[in-house]
């Protein structure tokens, strides 16, 4: 009878802290557990039978109370000295697995409280509607993977090794060189490659901005309304408020930014979002005149200004007066949001606090990446990906228009022709607001209505204004979606 056999048949005379657990249990477990442990390497065994016996506790397969069998027997059925076992069992008493006594045996401790190991997933998923009009996503599938593909092998081929280190945490000058070329030919920007910083998308920017003003006294900064929801969140966590400014026909209505009283305000002349609008030349400047006024800044968010569909898209507000507007952009419409890649040209009076602030937020963006994306720059390769999802939203705004005249007769279709959404307003007949709402999510649509983006919410309106996204849709799917939910609004 080998020694596990005879462990087996003991029970065992000692209570624990769960109460005894037989020698049968704790037996079978530990040699199932730990029987593959034979074959490891002979250096590697000591630690690998540390790290089987930590995981049986930790998830309840060795509970509170269970008695081990002993040094001698569990080295002769591993096959391994009686000192590697002993040095185990000390090892993880020590760190509370385990207890013993003199004369008593080995037991399992009952400080640990098994856990089942989850790695929880909280990134925002689709709603798993059957159309989903949620605006913000490009299509993914678009991601031109041969082309990242080879310009990683190239960078992990040419990249010298002391680029590995901590980089600028402006970014690599390569990739700040690459960006200020780019900007300034596609987006008229005045792109110093000095005041350029590599951050993790127009998020971080914003948080970097809203740090950088509070340096400087600012406690409030203007936000367009309707405007991002997301503004709020991201300059509050910089100890900056949000104060709303309406919108007219031009852009941000200057009349009640001078009232507001503050210093900085956040915009997107390019294509107002979510309205649509472009701001006019007139507000444009009047905008820049105010800010020169008050010694402040415009904080330009330029997320889709690349996709302009009817004619040549308007330039950045930046290049009119670098010194007092903040520009920021990045590759979440054009590439993929999950890369987490953007750029900040920062006024030269900010730049220093920001640097600092990208500095001890987070030493820098990821050395590859950046690499990586200087090489996909320098290549065309970015240029030409922004030419086919020009192609292919175009395509799809102009599926979504013909959809919406279709099913929904006498709808209006606002704001240029441009970006990854469209403002719908819906006939008197389909409202009150809500009750669509209600009825079109029943019938598994998912659609975002105007009245999210705004501060200021009219209560019990008849008129219904929809963000309607479609980059993430194909034609097919657009025509189906909005047909569904015509169908269920007018029900």
């Amino acid at each position: 009878m080998t020694s596990s056999e005879t462990n087996r048949k003991r029970a065992t005379a000692s209570g624990g802290e769960s109460g005894p657990v037989s020698d049968e249990r704790a037996g079978s477990a530990a040699w199932e557990l730990l029987l593959p442990l034979g074959s490891a390497p002979a250096r590697s065994r000591g630690r690998a039978l540390q790290a089987a016996l930590r995981e049986a506790v930790r998830s309840g397969k060795l509970p509170p109370g269970t008695r081990l069998p002993s040094s001698r027997d569990l080295a002769g059925d591993l096959g391994v000295s009686r000192g590697l076992v002993t040095e185990a069992y000390e090892q993880l008493t020590a760190e509370g697995y385990l207890r013993s006594g003199r004369g008593a045996g080995t037991w399992v401790g009952g400080a640990v409280r098994s856990v089942e190991p989850r790695a929880r997933d909280l990134a925002p998923r689709p709603p798993g509607a059957r159309a989903d009009f949620v605006p913000g996503t490009p299509d993914l599938s678009l991601f031109p993977r041969a082309a990242w593909a080879a310009a990683q092998r190239g960078v992990l081929a040419e990249l010298p090794h002391h680029e590995l280190g901590y980089p600028d945490p402006r970014g690599l000058p390569r990739l700040r060189t690459a960006l200020a070329e780019l900007l300034a030919r596609r987006r008229g920007v005045v792109a110093d490659p000095e005041r350029i910083v590599v951050v993790s998308g127009v998020a971080q920017a914003s948080s970097l901005l809203g740090f950088a003003l509070h340096a400087r006294g600012l406690r409030e900064v203007g936000v367009e309304d309707p405007g991002s929801p997301q503004h709020d969140g991201l300059y509050a966590a910089a100890g900056v408020t949000t104060v709303p400014v309406p919108l007219d026909e031009d852009g941000l209505a200057v009349e009640p930014l001078r009232a507001s009283g503050v210093r900085a305000v956040v915009t997107t002349p390019a294509h107002q979002y979510p309205t649509g609008i472009a701001y006019s030349a007139r507000r444009r400047a009047e905008l820049l005149d105010w800010a020169r006024s008050v010694d402040g800044f415009v904080l330009e968010d330029d997320y889709d200004g690349d996709f302009r569909y009817d004619r040549a898209p308007v330039g950045a507000l930046q290049g009119l007066d670098p010194d007092r507007v903040a520009y920021a952009g990045s590759v979440s419409k054009s590439l993929a949001p999950g890369l987490r890649l953007g750029w900040l040209l920062v006024p030269e009076s900010l730049a220093d606090e920001v640097i600092e602030r990208k500095r001890t937020m987070d030493l820098g963006h990821p050395t590859l990446d950046q690499a990586l994306f200087a090489r996909f720059v320098e290549r065309g390769d970015y240029d030409r990906q922004l030419r086919r999802c020009q192609r292919a939203y175009r395509q799809r705004r102009d599926a979504l228009v013909a959809a919406l005249e279709e099913y929904f007769p006498g709808a209006k279709v606002s704001g240029i022709a441009a970006g990854l959404h469209v403002i719908a307003t819906l006939p008197e007949h389909y409202g009150p607001e809500e009750h669509f709402l209600a009825r079109v999510a029943a019938a598994g649509v998912a659609v975002r209505p105007l009245s999210d983006c705004t501060h200021a919410r009219a209560e019990g309106s008849a008129e219904t204004r929809l963000v309607v996204g479609y980059a993430h849709l194909s034609p097919a799917r657009i025509r189906s979606g909005v047909r569904l939910m015509a169908d269920a609004g007018s029900g």
